[in-house]
This record gives structure tokens, C-alpha cells and sequence, in this order.
């Protein structure tokens, strides 16, 4: 019997989002002036407030006040009427030094024997169901914030929107997981009020949406998947009417809150911890996008159509508790997830110090991660400018992404004899 599946995305102006982006900023910029920095940088945002609390140990000083402002007006928080602006909102610093318990069970004489940062389990995830082996649901509904985001900027067709928004994407799949098509749709989006009369005004908006922004969603993906958009999808566009108050003013946003979306959409499973703020020896983030590296390898390979991996640690010490992989009985060799896992163990190095080197993750690459997903993003190289009052400029060349790269298939497939 056919069943149904759900995802769902925020936008990068979605209050939790906002907090992320400010915590990931704040650590990029600790890195880019001290790669061995520590960091644990939480943010709360609520009207005409920014409240950043933490943990950080390093050898430099940055602006946070600066930084997080920059980071408000860089997402389009510009207007007193947001009653959220960067130019005008409060930011409150309550960061201090990181614990020495803490800290004397990561750092060792040897950096390669480095423990993890924390206990507990990550997870990453992968599927054929798309090109970047990422769950269907979940894409579509990433993809349809970005256009909408980029539509907002570029203020011509669509000339109301603001930064706060909403995605959902409901698809059914037949009993062998084949999707067949779309079921139905959500999309709630921040906008002026511009109209005196609110069935007009979301009567615009849902025309909009449909003729404007569907269009160029549909138009990114292969042919396989525009089939699923057929005619009869149940289209919810601002459900609730008028969307005029929103971000930090209709909601508080906290770091950290968004960890289904920040990962899988409810594909595969989660440990529990968020990523953004957090520096690379916190295994929550590192094992995490490691765990995504490992299982988006295998599928590439061709071991099986859909792999959850799952690894585990304990705080101060360097190797991991466990490392198991689950095919969902897609596996396409001859041998048990517990064989498959034993061969991934030898494959792959999981201390933290050996994911930290492999994956480049002690540079300022996080900013990136911290909306519209950390994984299915494809990596890419960029120069980065950071400036600090206190250390002055420094010009970083960073690889973005780099737990994507589909740079162990080769020996994958030798170690598991695929052609």
C-alpha cells in the first residue's frame, strides 16, 4: 500500500535560523584568526534583542556585537518596521572562557589522540532517491526557500516578501519506496502589508507562488522529479492568511532548533545535538558531517541505494564506541551491515583529530552550513575576508563542504570488489 512522507525547511530568515547564522558567523571568525579555537556559541533573538551566551577559548578577540549585527543586515533585517533590525537591535554578549574540566579531555601532547569534545551518537544518511543522495522531500523544500530568497533580493517580480518563511513537502511513495508524486504542498512567506483587503492580498501572493516561484523550483530538478509535479497537488500558501508579523518580533529564535532540517527532514535518524556554533572537536558536528561523508560515499559506490551510518563516542577519548551501518535491506553486496560496517571502520579514521585533518573542518567554512541545510550542498572553494579591529584583516581560501565530496568511491569499491 502507497504511504505518505513529509519534510520541512526554514528560511535564513526564520528566527532559529537567524541564531544559527549569528553562532556560525561568531565561530568562523574565531577560527579564521585562531584555527585552534574552542567554541561553544549559543544565540537567542527576540524583538529588537540579540542575546549571545557560550563557552570559547581562543588566542584572538573579535567584535561580536559587530559581527552579529553585520550578520542581521546581511539576511535582510533592515527595517525598524521588521521591529528586528541590525542597525537597531540590543545585543547582549554573555560569553565567557571555556571549562578546564572540558577542555583537559579533548586536548592531548599528541593532536591525533584528541578526545571527542562530548559523548553520544551521530548519524549521517544517504539515497539514490536524487542527485545529491539527499531525501526528495526534503530537497524540494530547501530548494523552494533559496528561489524564494533570491526572488526577495532580486525585489522585481515578486516585491513584498520578507525574510521570514516556511517550507513543506508531503510526497507518496509506492510499497517498493519509488516516489510517485507530489501530495501537497506548503508554503508560509513573510510579506508587507500591502493591501488594504487581505483576500486580495493573499489572493496575489498565492498567484505569485504558483506562477512565479513553482516555475523556477520545478525548472532545477531532472525530469524524474518534474513528473511528480503534476496538477492535482494540494497547494497551502499562507494557510493562516496575513504573514505581516514575523522573525524575531513573532517568534524568539534560538540556536540549535532546527536539527531535522539542518540534517535528513526525518529521513534516516538524528543523535540529538546541533551543529552551528559548536567548533570541531564537538563530535555532535563533526562526526555528524563525517558520518554524511561515510554513507554518501558507500551509496555513490554502489554498496547499497540507501545507507544510515551511525557512530558514537565518549567524552576525552579519541576512538569511538561504535560504528554501525544500516542498508535498509538495499544493500547490493553479499555480506551484513555488521560486515559493511567493519569494513567502513577500516576505511575511514573517526577520531576526531583524523575527521578534523580529513575534512578540513578547522577552517571558517561554517556560516555556509547554517541555513537551507548542512548536508546535499555541493562543495566548492571560496575566499573569505575577515577584519577584526583587534587582529586586523586575513584572506582565507576555504573548502565548503567537503564531508560531500564523493572522494572515496574508488577504494570503496575496491575494498568492497565493485566493478
Amino acid at each position: 500500500m502507497a504511504y505518505l512522507f513529509t519534510s520541512e525547511s526554514v528560511s535564513e530568515g526564520h528566527p532559529d535560523k537567524i541564531a544559527d547564522q549569528i553562532s556560525d558567523t561568531l565561530l568562523d571568525n574565531f577560527l579564521a584568526f585562531d584555527e585552534e579555537s574552542k567554541v561553544a556559541c549559543e544565540t537567542l533573538v527576540t524583538t529588537g534583542q540579540v542575546v549571545l551566551a557560550g563557552e570559547v577559548r581562543s588566542n584572538t578577540y573579535i567584535d561580536v556585537q559587530d559581527i552579529a549585527r553585520n550578520v542581521i543586515n546581511d539576511i535582510g533585517y533592515t527595517k525598524g518596521v521588521y521591529k528586528f533590525s541590525g542597525d537597531s537591535c540590543g545585543v547582549i554578549s554573555l560569553i565567557h572562557e571555556q571549562s578546564q574540566d572540558i577542555n583537559q579531555g579533548v586536548d592531548r601532547d599528541s593532536k591525533e589522540e584528541q578526545g571527542a569534545g562530548d559523548q553520544g551518537m551521530m548519524f549521517g544518511y544517504a539515497t539514490t532517491e536524487t542527485e545529491n543522495y539527499m531525501p526528495l522531500a526534503l530537497d524540494i523544500s530547501h530548494k523552494m526557500l533559496i528561489e524564494l530568497a533570491k526572488l526577495r533580493r532580486e525585489g522585481k517580480e515578486i516585491t513584498y516578501l520578507r525574510p521570514d518563511a516556511k517550507s513543506q513537502v508531503t510526497i507518496e511513495y509506492s510499497d517498493d519506496n519509488t516516489p510517485l508524486h507530489i501530495k501537497a504542498i506548503v508554503l508560509s512567506t513573510q510579506h508587507d502589508d500591502f493591501d488594504t483587503d487581505d483576500e486580495k492580498m493573499l489572493s496575489k501572493i498565492k498567484k505569485d507562488i504558483l506562477e512565479i516561484l513553482m516555475p523556477r523550483v520545478i525548472a532545477q530538478f531532472p525530469e524524474k522529479v518534474q513528473q511528480l509535479f503534476k496538477e492535482d497537488i494540494t497547494y497551502h500558501i499562507n494557510p493562516t492568511g496575513k504573514f505581516v508579523i514575523g522573525g524575531p518580533h513573532g517568534d524568539a529564535g534560538l540556536t540549535g532548533r532546527k536539527i531535522i532540517v539542518d540534517t535528513y527532514g526525518g529521513k534516516g535518524a538524528h543523535g540529538g545535538g546541533a551543529f552551528s556554533g559548536k567548533d570541531p572537536s564537538k563530535v555532535d558536528r563533526s562526526a555528524a558531517y563525517a558520518s554524511r561523508h561515510i554513507a554518501k560515499n558507500l551509496v555513490a559506490a554502489g554498496v547499497a541505494n540507501e545507507v544510515l551510518v551511525q557512530v558514537s563516542y565518549a567524552i576525552g577519548v579519541a576512538e569511538p564506541t561504535s560504528i554501525s551501518v544500516d542498508t535498509y535491506n538495499s544493500s547490493n553486496v553479499d555480506l551484513t551491515n555488521g560486515e559493511i560496517a567493519e569494513k567502513v571502520s577500516k576505511i575511514f579514521d573517526m577520531r576526531p583529530a583524523a575527521i578534523e585533518k580529513r575534512l578540513k573542518l578547522r577552517n571558517p567554512i561554517y556560516r555556509e552550513t547554517a541555513a537551507y541545510g548542512h548536508m546535499g550542498k555541493e562543495p566548492r572553494t571560496v575566499t573569505k575576508i575577515f577584519e577584526s579591529p583587534y587582529s586586523g584583516k586575513v584572506k582565507r581560501e576555504v573548502e565548503l563542504f567537503t564531508w560531500e565530496k564523493l572522494d572515496y568511491v574508488d577504494q570503496i569499491k575496491e575494498a568492497f570488489k565493485l566493478n
